[in-house]
């Protein structure tokens, strides 16, 4: 096990890290920048050290900072969370040659799934059934649109190096195609340092479904499904684990097939198999996530694995056999909620004082969260200020129970979109499970919410 781990990265997977590393005895070192050092998890490690300025650049992005910060603080190893360098395989490389443990795939690994063009290329060629889509869009602008153009409308442009709904546009028609290209890679070069894109055709309405795959470089197992439908502008707002209303042998079987092909493959590390899903096409491949995701919790609560502490001792040499031995059982529904300071009205970021900041508690209910009452969200980041998880016997339990922590949870001094969602895990259609990634988006227009487009 490691002497001391550095954990790079902000926000509720911060606290979520400092958590799991004290259950495993491990100290922790946050690296935080100047906007992030008054957060709770910063006093709640072992140790920190300020990087630098808000500016991600100039602080979680910059690769030399973040390894030299952990080595000065007598770390072995760092945890990147999820965002920043998480998938950065020039960062994973700097750290192997600074005698740093990077908490993640390897760097070949990195390059590989980091990449969405070629996991997309190897997971394809593996027998995954693909949506339709480009390779990285390189040349001008010109050539750029005319292969996007070859590919047909609609069509969502995408990062090539990063996740999470980051960099994301969809494009209706060729008219608003170059805005979209430079809008796109924009937010890529400021989420992940890289302004590679790519396009995908834009299905209409499917289920978005994702598998959770622990590998160590020879074995794989799966920890089922999560489905990650409900979102807002390719961003994910509410998850559930399992996914119903899907015939669970054909979850089993993509679920054993997208183990065995990285197992086959070498993976080496927690990753993240996301597909869509229809009952007349089945599923179809997106991407492989080669880190943490936003939702783990979910299936942390369906199946009681930590996969936090199962990260760590994937990288401590541990192997999964050991871990893992088999798919672990799961019963009963867990759902999560992401909480955002934002107006509710044209989702946008609502940045302030958390004048009044009071999660709700009780069974069945656990919140992950980096902030507290009295402290402030600042705009240089995602705005998430929580995870709300709710996990009962069935579905419609778990539902219920979420909407009543949320109507629990009391905020002021920010706006918030905790009523839009509990409105939304209220609202018929999604109680009886007809979700799809435009749900979020018909609900807006039939209650009269009005985002920016």
């Amino acid at each position: 096990m490691f002497k001391k781990v550095a954990v790079a990265n902000r926000g509720t997977i911060a606290a979520r890290l400092v958590r799991a590393l004290a259950g495993l005895g491990v100290p922790s070192h946050v690296l935080c920048s100047e906007a992030d050092r008054d957060n709770p998890y910063v006093t709640e490690a072992d140790g920190f050290t300020v990087i630098g300025p808000p500016p991600p650049r100039e602080s979680y992005l910059d690769r030399e900072r973040v390894a030299e910060a952990a080595l000065a603080a007598g770390c072995d190893a760092v945890h990147p969370g999820y965002g920043f360098l998480s998938e950065d395989a020039l960062f994973a490389e700097l750290c192997a040659g600074k005698g740093l443990r990077f908490i993640g795939p390897s760097p070949a690994w990195l390059r590989v799934m980091g990449d969405k063009v070629a996991s997309r290329r190897l997971m394809g060629g593996k027998g995954l059934p693909l949506c339709p889509s480009t390779g990285i869009l390189r040349g001008t602008a010109e050539e750029m649109a005319r292969e996007c153009e070859a590919l047909g409308f609609p069509l969502l442009i995408k990062p090539a190096g990063g996740g999470g709904g980051i960099g994301m546009v969809p494009v209706s028609g060729p008219e608003r195609l170059a805005q979209a290209l430079a809008t796109a890679a924009s937010q890529a070069e400021r989420g992940f340092g890289r302004a590679d894109l790519y396009a995908e055709r834009l299905l209409v309405s499917p289920r978005h479904v994702e598998f959770q795959v622990a590998a160590d470089g020879r074995t794989a197992v799966h920890l089922h499904e999560r489905d990650c439908s409900v979102q807002r502008r390719r961003q994910k707002v509410v998850e559930e684990a399992g996914a119903q209303g899907i015939p669970r042998p054909e979850l089993e079987a993509m679920a054993a097939k997208a183990a065995a092909i990285l197992a086959g493959s070498g993976y080496d590390h927690l990753g993240t198999v996301e597909t869509l899903y229809s009952p007349e096409a089945g599923f179809g491949f997106l991407e492989v996530n080669p880190r943490l995701q936003v939702e783990h919790a979910v299936t942390e609560e369906l199946t009681g694995v930590d996969l936090v502490e199962l990260q760590v001792r994937l990288a401590a040499g541990s192997p999964v056999p050991e871990l893992l031995p088999a798919p672990p059982p799961f019963s009963g529904h867990a759902v999560e909620a992401r909480i955002y300071a934002e107006d509710p009205v044209r989702f946008l970021p609502s940045p302030g004082a958390l004048k009044v900041f009071r999660p709700p508690r009780g069974p069945g209910i656990r919140v992950e969260t980096g902030f507290r009452e009295g402290g402030a969200v600042t705009p240089f980041y995602d705005p998430m200020i929580a995870q709300v998880i709710a996990r009962g016997p069935d579905r419609l339990a778990a539902l219920d129970l979420l909407s009543d922590a949320l109507g629990e949870f009391a905020v002021e001094g920010v706006r918030t979109n905790i009523g839009f969602v509990r409105a939304l895990v209220r609202h018929e259609p999604f109680r009886e499970g007809k979700v799809h990634t435009t749900m979020a988006e018909e609900f807006v227009k039939l209650k009269g919410y009005q985002p920016l487009p």
